[in-house]
């Protein structure tokens, strides 16, 4: 069992960026599957990132050249780093790691402003 723990949210203008942090309650050593996700109001939850044990990083077509997926295996921290932020990027941003079950922290909110 993990427990995971996003900071980092807050209100910004567009253009601007924020920098989300994904504590966990364990190594990340060995965890090959991290990522962020976010929903939007009256949106489903959506896949923004995901990043291995290995490094390797996958991102939505949507933040694909903004967006940056990043971990310190050291602090047991996934990182979101969001440059170029648009007002559709508002949204609450959820970290989550597969260990057999998908676990999933409380989620933090983003807002840009137009």
């Amino acid at each position: 069992q993990v427990q995971l723990v996003e900071s980092g949210g807050g209100l910004v203008q567009a253009g601007g960026s924020l920098r989300l942090s994904c504590v966990f309650s364990r190594t990340i050593r060995r965890i090959n599957a991290m990522g962020w996700y976010r929903q939007a109001p009256g949106k489903q939850r959506a896949w923004v990132a995901t990043i291995s044990s290995g490094d390797s990083t996958n991102y939505a077509d949507s933040v694909k050249g903004r967006f940056t997926i990043s971990k310190d295996n050291a602090k047991n921290t996934v990182y979101l780093q969001m440059n170029s932020l648009k007002p559709e990027d508002t949204a609450v941003y959820y970290c989550n790691a597969i260990l057999g079950d998908t676990y999933w922290g409380q989620g933090t909110q983003v807002t840009v402003s137009s």
